[in-house]
């Protein structure tokens, strides 16, 4: 049942101060490329042949995904089986960050692309764990797609029991947009080592004989399938000079689970604490928060290399540096870019709160119908501001006849500082 809602900018204040907890911003949204709901191959039982993309798999049943294998005549069935799926990529996805959906699984799944794993969610048997309730988000290397040709996705997975398969959720390959894209974006193969050992944040180290991974990935997916514990990233880059005069940051993505990053030998910046001894659950959540870290003045070179060494602990499941972006930008870019997704929170907010229904919607801004306690129909207007002489930026959030209040949100300069970061609980004033 709906209850009236009051426009008091008081009460919309302590509701906006819950729904707007501190913390990084969400690094990407996602558009969608190709969409891959609809009929699959699909064959029970088990063999690791099935994941190469030369299999002919001409005589394996059709099956629909996402849907419970159970409804598509396979009822009681608990066990193994794979899914098939082919699909042709365009030449213009080398140049992006893409991203497989797969919804949701029940229980547990390892992801093929032409052959290579790219990606799994849960333990097989005999050391079994389901992840029934865990969206599947797997990175897609550009490098691994056939452009113009036939690309294979398979998907094994393992149904302990209850329903099974690929069975909700979006299913497709999607386009990752930032809002914050690097203004100089670090190289995708940076070298890896598992272990722990400071000297390896030295810009002097020679990392010569460590492996060459791909950044942003889980390091599952990359010949560390099941290694939970400390390990360490280094990449070596140069920054022009034109960048000399900016305030900088760094931009390491989403890392599971803590992280201490180095530039050139000094820590910048870091998210959780290393533990002392192994760790092997992790109910926290910055696993699920983008680092964004200050550069000091002095530190980034501008004459020579850089290097950036990255020391990760990951507690449980997949590990390391998964998701971008993955560079530096400056702090102008970054407070004008990260605007968009504060107003997106804002309208979020005012339509649930108020019941707003949308009924426009362009790149910066959003106009909306929504009634007040007297049921008395207004219409909103949130519309996204710079404000100049403050050095901030602004979201009005305007109410027309017969609605009459207004309020804003400011961000400072600083919000950006991942350590100490102000919540916008202290953000909000009347205008």
């Amino acid at each position: 049942m709906r209850t009236s809602k009051s426009f008091g900018l008081l009460a919309a204040m302590f509701i906006l101060l819950a729904a707007f907890p501190s913390g990084p911003l969400q690094a990407a949204d996602t558009h969608r490329l190709l969409n891959l709901r609809g009929n699959w191959k699909f064959n029970i039982g088990d063999n690791t042949k099935w994941a190469d993309p030369k299999f002919d798999d001409g005589e394996w049943s059709t099956i629909y995904v996402p849907a419970q294998w159970e409804d598509e005549g396979y009822p009681g069935y608990d066990g193994y089986a794979w899914y098939r799926k082919h699909f042709k990529s365009s030449d213009s996805w080398r140049t992006r960050d893409l991203l497989l959906e797969l919804g949701l699984i029940d229980d547990v799944d390892e992801v093929y692309l032409n052959g290579q794993f790219i990606g799994g969610t849960g333990s097989f048997p005999p050391d079994f764990e389901t992840a029934y309730n865990a969206g599947r988000h797997y990175s897609i290397p550009s490098a691994l797609l056939n452009p113009d040709e036939d690309n294979v996705i398979a998907v094994r997975v393992y149904d302990d029991h209850g329903v099974g398969g690929i069975v909700d959720g979006r299913v497709g390959v999607y386009e990752r947009r930032y809002f914050v894209d690097p203004d100089i974006p670090l190289p995708m193969t940076w070298k890896f080592r598992t272990g722990d050992d400071m000297e390896w944040k030295e810009a002097g180290f020679n990392d010569g004989d460590w492996k060459e991974v791909r950044v942003p990935a889980l390091w599952e997916t990359q010949g560390f399938k099941g290694y939970d514990g400390y390990a360490w990233y280094r990449v070596t880059f140069n920054v022009p000079q034109e960048y000399k005069e900016d305030n900088l940051i760094m931009l390491v993505g989403k890392i599971d689970d803590f992280d201490e990053v180095y530039l050139n030998g000094t820590r910048i910046g870091r998210t959780g604490s290393m533990p002392k001894y192994k760790m092997t659950y992790n109910n926290s959540d910055e696993y699920a928060q983008m680092r964004a870290y200050m550069v000091p003045d002095g530190l980034m070179r501008f004459d020579g290399k850089n290097v950036l060494a990255v020391r990760v602990y990951d507690c449980w499941q997949g590990g390391g540096i998964y998701e971008g972006p993955v560079g530096i930008v400056t702090r102008q870019h970054y407070r004008t870019r990260n605007y968009r997704h504060t107003y997106r929170n804002v309208e979020s907010w005012f339509e649930n709160l108020y019941d707003m229904r949308v009924v426009h919607r362009g790149n910066n801004s959003c106009r909306g119908e929504c009634r007040d306690r007297r049921g008395r129909l207004g219409l909103v207007i949130i519309r996204p501001a710079l404000s100049s002489p403050e050095n901030r930026f602004s979201l009005p959030i305007t109410t027309r006849t017969p609605l009459s209040e207004q309020a804003s949100i400011q961000r400072p300069v600083d919000h950006a500082v991942p350590s100490g970061t102000k919540s916008l609980a202290s953000l909000f004033q009347k205008m």
